[in-house]
């Protein structure tokens, strides 16, 4: 059965995009991980907000530019939008209803992880009980503002057990069952 996993580049200050969704701030940092190579094959499908999929792309100019992970996966990719276009992409299938989203995504993902894109559908998996682990890729930069990993009006406590915690040269990797 599919795992739903959030996982994200981060601000050490808690931001994933820079202000106006701004993903250029994160090209010093897209270098080697051990640990995204190796979780890229364990993906099965994606679930994507529709701002994280029409928005910047860290990639941009460069090969892999509009694809998941630089063009390093491939698979079904499930974006959640109240506006459905006339003329979708090839691979894409917009999904105007968050539930029947992540049912779909996680029925082609099979026994692998459906990857979370976006704060607010990792919000929405969140409040649905259905996250069942976090990926933080902390980046060594403060950016001030932004979009927050996770925002909560009023607060809201999400309990994480820590899995590993994996260093590189360019980044520290925590990865965190859901409690």
């Amino acid at each position: 059965m599919a795992k739903v996993l959030y996982s994200v580049t981060m601000s050490v200050d808690g931001f994933i995009a820079g202000p106006g969704g701004d993903m250029q701030w994160m090209r010093p940092y897209l270098g080697p991980n051990p640990e995204v190579d190796a979780l890229i094959p364990r993906i099965g499908s994606l679930l994507v907000g529709r701002r994280s999929h029409d928005g910047d792309d860290p990639h941009k100019g460069e090969t892999g530019e509009g694809e998941a992970f630089g063009g390093g996966w491939s698979g079904p990719m499930y974006v959640v939008t109240h506006r459905v276009p006339d003329a979708p992409e090839p691979g894409v299938t917009y999904v105007n209803d968050f539930a029947r989203a992540l049912a779909a995504a996680k029925e082609s993902a099979g026994d692998r992880y459906v990857n979370v894109i976006g704060a607010n559908v990792a919000k929405q998996c969140i409040e649905a009980g259905e996250l069942d682990e976090v990926l933080l890729l902390f980046a060594p930069v403060m950016l001030g503002d932004g979009t927050r990993l996770f925002d909560q009006a009023g607060g809201r406590t999400v309990r994480l057990e820590r899995k590993s915690v994996t260093e590189t040269a360019l980044a520290t990797s925590l990865w965190f069952d859901v409690v």
